[in-house]
């Protein structure tokens, strides 16, 4: 009796071969390239390491709640029917979307933390990465609630909800579950924009293995595991997100 095909068998198969080919062919071309390996220096600088990713993991958290709280104000002030409001938000958006994350950082430590007295360099940086966040993921609430329809609304008014209860019960969880996928994307991006973090002194994972390349000379050895330590974090959130996808649009269908 012939095997039936498994199409998500297939598709495993074929990324891990994909995957496969990819990783050695890379190791063959640092081979080539780079023969003489300093492991046993990177080794004595592991804790270094973990430490570094553990923070990272933590600053892009916390970012990630503030922005989304962010976002969503921001969202609502986008679609206000008052003038000032909505321009308040649109620029906002525009500012933050149109200017390097790196500026803003440099900014936000330099200028703006130091006028206000504020002197922890953690909590200015999920501050500013909450900040530029924020701005995406505003775009990203305002699509999820403009694609509710207006209908929706104007029935939960007719059973005798408030606009703000109408909001809360009616509008806010449909557009959640719309852009939850989107939210998971965010958050992989925000997780590799942390790195430039190292730019005002903070202790994360860019940091820890530029200084181990100081303190070790070994470039490629230092960098590796960063390149893997954020494939480690940014891979699952990546298949999260797919996998919100494919659900919510079955669940809309």
């Amino acid at each position: 009796m012939a095997r039936r095909y498994n199409p998500a068998m297939a598709r495993w198969l074929a990324h891990l071969v994909v995957i496969t080919l990819f990783v050695a062919g890379i190791a063959a071309a640092c081979t080539r390239v780079h023969p003489d390996w300093n492991w046993s220096g990177i080794w004595d600088y592991r804790q270094k390491f973990v430490q570094g990713w553990v923070t990272t993991v933590g600053i892009s958290l916390a970012a990630l709640v503030f922005a989304m709280l962010v976002g969503l104000v921001v969202a609502v002030m986008l679609r206000s029917r008052m003038a000032l409001v909505e321009a308040v938000g649109r620029v906002y958006v525009e500012a933050i979307r149109g200017t390097p994350l790196l500026v803003q950082l440099l900014i936000g430590f330099y200028v703006v933390a130091s006028a206000v007295g504020l002197e922890n360099r953690y909590v200015v940086g999920v501050l500013v990465l909450a900040l530029f966040a924020g701005a995406y993921m505003a775009e990203i609430f305002r699509g999820g609630l403009d694609a509710i329809p207006a209908a929706q609304l104007d029935s939960a008014r007719a059973i005798g909800l408030t606009p703000a209860q109408a909001f809360r019960l009616v509008v806010l969880p449909q557009a959640v579950r719309i852009v939850l996928p989107s939210i998971a994307g965010q958050l992989v991006s925000l997780i590799k924009d942390s790195s430039l973090l190292s730019v005002i002194a903070i202790s994360e994972f860019t940091l820890a293995a530029q200084e181990v390349n100081a303190f070790t000379f070994s470039t490629l050895e230092s960098y590796l595991p960063l390149a893997a330590g954020y494939l480690l974090l940014t891979l699952p959130l990546a298949t999260l997100s797919r996998w919100l996808e494919r659900r919510f649009r079955y669940e809309a269908a």
